[in-house]
């Protein structure tokens, strides 16, 4: 949380920046950095309300509000039009938690401990929900090429909806099948995390306090990221695929990063999994679904038509991180296979220019 205070000097300097009428493009990197520490800010607020509600309550809140700085970001570009950023954001949170923390999580507890053990189950029912997002992503992009039709036409958009209620309906029944009914087989009590939880001091009070000052802030900054969106594609020759698929992925995604590996040299890969895993998993069943439906609502309808590269990027993670996952323990090798694979896809990226639908 230290480095989180130091970085909360960007949020005024940005604001600073933005009246002074700075370079965008700085203003663009300078609004990155400040959101990461909002966003850690207001996952430890999630956390601690979550923390008096009980487990099933708590859960629920973590599972529904911990990506809330992404849909924030999401939100608001989507308004602005950036609907190619925003589905590219998802596509980036999805091979960015299963490759990039699930790789460096493995890395860092692997230099530590030679191996780490975790729970099958929670990798078996994780791989099934992330196949279930990938169909998902995979039918509306193969209607609309079949078709021969644009990825906003009113046939499209619609079959993307009820893809999107199918989606949303998986997820939550899903948190009714890991929070409830099967609660004893992913819920493994953990001494650490009790004794944990027992130090954490903040009130009800001051948990929605923070909640609400960061969201407020978080807004404010992910207008200014937008809003500078065009100039640095323009400055930096840069696609807004490329922005949107890594630089706001990551940054949407930053504190959960920390989080997963600071729990992993701790050794509670279990724990580490399931933020890496968990949080890809939200993005594919919860956020890409409640971003189409808003989308409908604002005047700027959103498919779940993703690019070739993007559906076929999302298949390749969902599969490797299952294969080096499914022994049921993490080394440092398989943290590295993970991080090559991401790194080949951002270089991709970098250079793929998308062809229109």
């Amino acid at each position: 949380m230290r480095l989180f205070f130091v970085l909360l000097i960007f949020v005024p300097l940005s604001i600073l920046f933005h009246f002074l009428h700075f370079s965008k493009a700085l203003n663009f990197f300078i609004s990155a950095l400040a959101i990461i520490p909002l966003a850690g800010f207001m996952g430890r607020a999630t956390e601690e309300i979550a923390s008096k509600k009980g487990p099933t309550v708590g859960g629920l809140m973590n599972a529904t509000f911990g990506n809330a700085t992404e849909l924030i970001i999401a939100f608001i570009a989507l308004s602005r039009g950036y609907i190619e950023v925003v589905q590219a954001s998802i596509t980036g949170s999805i091979i960015g938690n299963l490759l990039l923390v699930m790789g460096a999580s493995f890395l860092a507890g692997g230099l530590k401990y030679k191996s780490q053990p975790f729970n099958k189950a929670i990798v078996g029912n994780g791989a099934s929900m992330l196949t279930i997002a990938t169909i998902g992503l995979v039918v509306p992009a193969m209607f609309a090429y079949t078709c021969h039709l644009d990825s906003r036409s009113i046939a499209v958009v619609h079959l993307s909806e009820w893809v999107a209620i199918a989606l949303l309906f998986v997820y939550f029944l899903g948190l009714v099948f890991s929070l409830h009914t099967h609660k004893n087989v992913f819920c493994v009590p953990d001494e650490d995390a009790v004794d944990e939880c027992a130090q954490m001091h903040w009130s009800m009070g001051r948990s929605l306090a923070v909640l609400l000052v960061t969201t407020i802030f978080v807004a404010i900054e992910s207008e200014l990221l937008v809003d500078s969106i065009h100039e640095v594609t323009k400055v930096l020759s840069l696609t807004e695929l490329f922005v949107g698929i890594i630089i706001v992925a990551i940054v949407g995604n930053a504190a959960e990063h920390a989080a997963a590996i600071v729990v992993a040299l701790k050794g509670k890969a279990d724990l580490s999994l399931n933020i890496s895993q968990g949080s890809s998993i939200q993005v594919a069943l919860f956020v890409a679904p409640v971003l189409v439906l808003f989308g409908t609502i604002v005047g700027q309808p959103m498919s779940l038509v993703f690019t070739p590269f993007e559906v076929l990027a999302v298949a390749v993670s969902v599969i490797i991180s299952t294969i080096v996952s499914m022994d049921g323990e993490s080394n440092w090798f398989e943290g590295v296979l993970l991080l090559a694979v991401y790194f080949i896809l951002a270089v991709a990226f970098f250079f793929y220019r998308a062809p229109g639908l």
